[in-house]
């Protein structure tokens, strides 16, 4: 399966299965920066439910369904990894239904608050969607949002897999982007000032 990005197609694999988890593992423990995600029930780790775990290099992206029983195995191991970067948008947010399911985290880039660093004081949001289409005239479909209730029924059309790797398929690149621009403005020591927050 693929789906077009850029203007060209990257890999998608829902990892269903153990051989699926192993091909994803291996695949992904090979980089150095991962977008990573997360699909939830509710905006509280307390009350909600961790339904899905998203990994993307910017070209294979891997979707675990955990709301449809499947566990991250050995991926989550690349989440414990400090030699990779997981970038997250919103990294608390995740991080906490991450642990709540069991996982640990280490490494963590978030994009929401290097792009608050970048636009302190312009009265710009810092949304994902606001995000991309600033740096990249991306528009993200946000409409697929609403089926992750309490109410879902967990399983994973076409349609959800792509809205949800539409997120983090664009994390690599917009860290580079974020990258740059904290540097070029001299705000690299403002960010992990904030990162410490």
């Amino acid at each position: 399966r693929a789906f077009v990005i850029y203007n060209r197609q990257v890999k998608i694999l829902i990892a269903r299965t153990q051989t699926e988890i192993e091909t994803a593992y291996e695949k992904l423990s090979a980089a150095q920066i991962l977008g990573c995600d997360t699909e939830t029930s509710s905006l509280s780790a307390r009350f909600g439910k961790l339904f899905s775990v998203h990994f993307s290099d910017g070209d294979f992206n891997v979707l675990v369904p955990s709301s449809e029983g499947v566990n991250l195995g050995k991926l989550a191991v690349i989440l414990e990894n400090p030699a990779i970067t997981k970038i997250f948008h919103n990294a608390k947010f995740d991080l906490e239904f991450l642990r709540a399911g069991g996982y640990a985290v280490s490494n963590v880039f978030c994009t929401m608050i290097a792009e608050k660093v970048l636009t302190k004081g312009a009265g710009q949001s810092a949304s994902l969607a606001e995000t991309l289409y600033r740096h990249f005239a991306v528009d993200l479909e946000k409409s697929h949002r609403n089926t992750f209730t309490k109410n879902w029924n967990g399983i994973w059309t076409r349609e959800l897999v792509d809205y949800a790797l539409s997120d983090v398929v664009y994390l690599p690149r917009l860290r580079r982007e974020q990258m740059l621009w904290l540097e070029r403005l001299g705000l690299t020591e403002e960010f992990k000032r904030q990162r410490r927050r």
